[in-house]
């Protein structure tokens, strides 16, 4: 018996043994394993640079990872889009999107892209949604509420320039609609493709007189009377800015976009590592300091509770702005 003892015992501390031998190589397998590289369609300073910043400070303690914010702006956010969905679908390049870059872009550019974005992009999950402000230049500008910009502009057909992020952007759009619903104002659009800071810069220098952009961006200049905001488009007014009405008070119901920001993957990322992500960035985003932080800047935190309920909001998302865009036509750069 000794002998099929010691057999039997020699057999199962190899069988042990090679046990212990493949833990680390399952545990190697499991995402991530190395950093993950989110990628923004602007310029530093805006808003989606501000959540993706916030976010992926609180990222790296949840996913246990290094994440590297990259600013790629440039083409309407093609560029970001594009690297984005022609990466490995692993996991390990993202991209922090808005309502411009991942609605009306794939829209309004879609002859101008080389991937198929309902094909080759999925979201992750909606984070989310920003106020803007209808805001006007203090410099050698006179109008203090939105009855007054309409009386101006009215008065000075061709006079008003207005800024945005680029021809087409949700901004653009909503201007648009702002001049439409005003009565066919004739206003000049100014893009400045290098995103907020760079349409803050045109207006305080005076080339433009108006926006519709961000609070957060803007909150600084407008804390020191450089700019100054006419309405607000948001769900109420803001205790921050108890004086400054809504659109929907200032007689303009349904103008204007509370701009969301959403995370987004390559199409083929595995759906265990889609979930990890959303998973993660849920914790994130219910964390003290996000939740602070986003206070201060005026972000309505609106995470999406699933894959598929990302998957749904984007579909109706994508089908109203095929609805603004093919009612306002915009003249698009070529």
């Amino acid at each position: 018996m000794k002998p099929l003892l010691s057999i039997f015992v020699t057999g199962f501390c190899i069988l042990g043994a090679l046990g212990l031998g493949l833990a680390p190589a399952v545990a190697q397998d499991k995402y991530p394993l190395r950093p993950i590289k989110i990628l923004i369609p602007y310029a530093p300073g805006g808003a989606t640079d501000i959540v993706a910043r916030v976010l992926g400070d609180r990222l790296r303690d949840s996913l246990k990872a290094t994440i590297v914010v990259e600013n790629k702006p440039g083409a309407y956010g093609i560029l970001a889009l594009e690297t984005m969905a022609r990466s490995a679908p692993d996991g390990y390049t993202l991209m922090i999107g808005n309502v411009s870059t991942n609605a009306i872009t794939p829209i309004l550019y879609r002859d101008k892209m080389h991937i198929d974005y309902q094909r080759d992009v999925v979201p992750v999950m909606r984070l989310v949604d920003i106020p803007e402000f209808l805001l006007v230049a203090t410099k050698n500008f006179t109008p203090k509420t939105v009855p007054e910009f309409v009386d101006y502009a009215k008065r000075n057909p061709g006079k008003v320039n207005y800024g945005s992020v680029g021809v087409g952007s949700y901004p653009d759009y909503d201007m648009a609609v702002f001049a439409k619903r005003a009565g066919e104002l004739k206003m000049q659009g100014i893009p400045n493709k290098s995103g907020a800071a760079g349409v803050l810069t045109d207006m305080l220098s005076g080339s433009t007189q108006a926006s519709f952009i961000n609070v957060a961006s803007s909150a600084g200049m407008v804390a020191a009377g450089q700019l100054r905001p006419l309405a607000l488009v948001n769900r109420a007014r803001l205790p921050e800015y108890p004086d400054v009405p809504t659109m929907q008070e200032a007689g303009f119901d349904g103008v204007g976009t509370l701009a969301w920001q959403a995370l987004f993957a390559p199409a083929g990322t595995p759906k265990d590592v889609l979930e990890t992500l959303r998973k993660a960035m849920t914790e994130a985003m219910a964390s003290p300091a996000v939740i602070a932080t986003f206070g201060k800047q005026n972000f309505n935190r609106v995470p999406t509770a699933s894959l598929d309920d990302a998957k749904t909001w984007l579909a109706a998302e994508m089908a109203r702005w095929k609805k603004i865009t093919d009612e306002v036509p915009i003249e698009l750069q070529q």
